[in-house]
């Protein structure tokens, strides 16, 4: 289907019935069926969906990406007048950066570890054009301050691991740029980044496009970042482009079901003001389409009694070494003079970008890591000095569930097995009884239990992820540490996650440590929040206060990088500060200043910044 409109320009980028076919047991299986769309000189078109949807199979069909022999691509697609499918292999190398141009969602593996940053867009440039080394090393420098890159001549010369995430990602872009493309196909470029680098990276996006005249395919599942970037979005649902629009008209006159249960699931911050206990998520049913209500979530919490986990000055560092003898140079500050309190059926939200420590203060609570000072009582233990056995077996009473799934997972092993597996190893019962407690976890996660012959491979994202939040209540812990869990998925699957994380708590009496960096599905899930930055607490109390009435100015800073779903703001500029998150390396004898906190009211504290 295409709506387009009326214009006498000619599209950069014209797709016709577009339909993508995968040789699977021996026959084709269409993953996309019959798309239209065209995108014009200037223009961002957004295809949103969820995975599944076909959308990222799209633009590896439309950069001839995808493996030869075991996919087919049927359709037209034409490229500044040029009919793709018909180039010859050779013919669309040189198409790929000079005409069209393609960022990924994860920079680390689209960048090669053994090359420079310099080299690699460098190479971009050579490859098509003569240019002598020295005009594309000072275009490289060109290109990485355009791409609010800091100190871009002194950086050529680093590699990927030297970067952060955000930094990585305006590489990719600074090399997508090189030979000037007509058309940007961006697939995901925001999903897996802090909100103020996404912002970072949505005000770049916009400001090059201005300055390059390029036309823009964005495509993601937030909406959020559609209503902020895209003239026009294509909704796509199981392969189809449902509703193709204006993205004002996606978003207030929104036809087909799905759009309307896509937009009425994502979670919009200040949506919980005058609530005062977290509320589920609407999801959006699998079969229809359509969205299923809400329910509040009814307070389970007891602030009378003795805290579960009480962490009290909590430090970690890390030791630098170097030199011919390894001597110690510094120290990451990982985590700084951390205090704070966990009550059974509550959910404290640890927030910030990558590198403020939060992941960090979790793995010490478990002793995933050894922390060098401080306290923390959890359950009764006193965990930092516990022994080996003792801690074995404090670890029953407080489990963690991980960013990535795949990652945690054995994939050589089923998800019964993975799932019964701690059983077996606390002596908590018999592989007969372990069996049977993982098939009723599976079904409690909602997974079938004659899904436990499988293994990872064959799930999806989000069941994955439910198989370790499976695995994470085999041994019946008290708290569980929640670190980005949900930062990757749909907006559905992310609702449904979610949903799941408060019935289960509800029911068990769970304690939750949720790390996360969005601000809008933490106000949605939390009872309480601590922000982080540069391994301190910066500011911490009751959701509904610290969200209401927010002061330390990096608070304030995080919820003002939310990506907002209303096109009214499409245009808008963030004006955020490109740096990089201040490194928290510090020299030998380094002495960290007493950080003094005041009462906003009961219970929120906010640090004072005389001392910062």
């Amino acid at each position: 289907m295409s709506d387009q409109p009326a214009a006498s320009v000619s599209p950069v980028l014209s797709v016709k019935n577009l339909t993508t076919s995968f040789l699977a047991d021996g026959e084709w299986r269409s993953v996309v069926r019959d798309v239209s769309f065209d995108v014009m000189p200037g223009e961002t078109v957004a295809i949103v969906g969820e995975s599944g949807s076909g959308k990222s199979v799209t633009s590896l069909s439309i950069m001839r990406l995808l493996a030869r022999g075991s996919s087919r691509v049927e359709g037209s697609i034409t490229l500044n007048g040029r009919d793709i499918l018909s180039l010859s292999d050779k013919e669309m190398r040189s198409v790929r950066g000079k005409d069209a141009a393609m960022i990924f969602q994860e920079p680390m593996t689209s960048l090669n570890p053994i090359f420079t940053v310099g080299r690699q867009i460098s190479e971009a440039l050579t490859c098509h054009g003569d240019i002598s080394k020295a005009d594309a090393r000072a275009e490289t420098i060109r290109l990485l301050e355009k791409v609010r890159i800091p100190n871009a001549a002194s950086r050529f010369d680093e590699y990927p691991h030297q970067f952060s995430g955000g930094m990585r990602q305006r590489v990719m872009i600074a090399m997508a740029l090189a030979s000037r493309p007509k058309l940007l196909i961006a697939d995901e470029p925001t999903t897996a980044l802090d909100v103020t680098i996404q912002g970072q990276i949505l005000d770049l996006i916009k400001v090059l496009q201005e300055e390059e005249g390029m036309s823009v395919l964005f495509i993601t599942h937030d909406m959020g970042v559609v209503a902020e970037i895209a003239d026009r979005t294509i909704v796509m649902y199981r392969g189809e482009a449902v509703e193709t629009g204006t993205t004002d008209d996606i978003f207030n006159r929104g036809k087909h079901p799905y759009t309307r249960a896509l937009l009425s699931a994502v979670p919009r911050l200040g949506s919980m003001d005058g609530r005062k206990w977290p509320l589920r998520f609407p999801v959006i049913d699998s079969a229809t389409g359509e969205r299923r209500e809400p329910v509040e979530v009814a307070e389970t919490v007891d602030r009378r009694k003795t805290p579960i986990l009480e962490v009290k000055n909590l430090v970690t560092r890390f030791d630098i070494r170097g030199g011919l003898l390894g001597r110690k140079t510094g120290a990451i500050h990982a985590v700084e003079d951390v205090s704070f309190e966990l009550f059974q059926g509550e959910t404290l939200a640890l927030v910030g970008e990558s590198g403020c420590g939060k992941s960090t203060t979790g793995r010490s609570i478990t002793r995933l890591v050894q922390p060098n000072a401080g306290s923390i009582s959890l359950d009764g233990y006193d965990v930092l000095n516990l022994d080996a056995i003792s801690l074995r077996q404090m670890r029953r009473s407080i489990q963690m569930i991980f960013q990535d799934p795949f990652a945690s997972l054995n994939p050589r092993m089923t998800i019964g097995a993975a799932v019964a597996e701690p059983i077996v190893e606390h002596g908590l019962g018999t592989r007969a009884q372990a069996r049977d407690k993982a098939a009723d976890l599976l079904e409690r996660v909602g997974l079938k239990p004659d899904m436990m012959k499988r293994y990872p491979h064959e799930f999806s994202g989000g069941q994955r992820q439910r198989i370790c939040i499976a695995r994470a209540l085999a041994l019946d812990p008290k708290v569980i540490v929640a670190d980005e869990s949900v930062s990757a998925l749909d907006v559905s699957i992310k609702a449904q996650v979610c949903n799941l994380l408060m019935d289960l708590q509800q029911s068990l009496n769970l304690a939750f440590l949720f790390i996360s960096h969005d601000m809008a599905v933490v106000e949605r899930v939390s009872h309480r929040v601590a922000v982080m930055y540069l391994g301190e607490i910066v500011e911490i109390g009751p959701r509904e206060e610290l969200f209401r009435n927010p002061q330390h100015p990096y608070t304030k800073k995080l919820m003002a990088a939310v990506p907002v779903p209303d096109p009214a703001r499409r245009g808008i500029r963030r004006n955020l500060a490109t740096d990089e998150l201040k490194s928290p390396v510090r020299p030998v004898g380094y002495v960290p200043p007493k950080r003094q906190f005041r009462e906003v009211v009961a219970g929120h504290l906010v640090r004072t910044e005389e001392a910062a």
